[in-house]
């Protein structure tokens, strides 16, 4: 299987964007783009971390020659969301960000694709999760797309007292094998 650095290039009408491989030299980037986005913060040990352990669910999207969004997962064996009493191997997506002038133009979708194709790949994951703020509609609706599900909403989730919704999908179908996995 070939494993090249740039996932993917897409475009944005006139202009493109790469999907790639987290780098070390994006970390700033990746820190300013979170701080800017969202209202959870991590330390730079906790990006470094999660890159280290997961590489290849740690992902940014590159336009006009700066990284514009990132999304970070860890892999965890744990119960599936989807399936009662049944132990997974589980793509958690930790973070993802798009700042705003690139919002909307498919940056998050791919993110989001390439993370979840790169799990199943890489990691054997079948189910992948993630939190969201119960108010923040757009990533509901965009997750939805996606094919994700609610599975449960967890009371006073964020250091805000905000609820989140847990979201869930499978990453292969009963019966299916994972693609390049004998």
């Amino acid at each position: 299987m070939c494993k090249k650095q740039s996932q993917k290039v897409s475009h944005l009408g006139s202009k493109s964007f790469e999907i790639r491989v987290f780098r070390r030299e994006d970390l700033d980037r990746v820190m300013e783009i979170n701080v800017t986005c969202l209202p959870e913060n991590y330390s730079t040990y906790f990006y470094l971390d999660l890159f280290a352990r997961f590489p290849k669910t740690f992902l940014v999207a590159v336009a006009d020659n700066s990284v514009q969004g990132y999304i970070m997962c860890r892999i965890e064996r744990t119960f599936s969301k989807l399936k009662s009493l049944h132990l997974a191997k589980l793509c958690h997506i930790v973070s993802i960000a798009v700042v705003h002038p690139y919002r909307r133009r498919g940056l998050a979708t791919d993110l989001v694709f390439q993370a979840l194709k790169n799990a199943a790949e890489e990691y054997e994951a079948t189910e992948c999760f993630l939190e969201v703020r119960v108010s923040n509609d757009p990533a509901i609706n965009l997750y939805s797309k996606l094919g994700f599900r609610s599975t449960r909403r967890m009371s006073g989730y964020y250091m805000n007292g905000e609820d989140a919704w847990e979201m869930a999908k499978p990453l292969i179908e009963e019966g299916q094998t994972i693609p390049g996995v004998a």
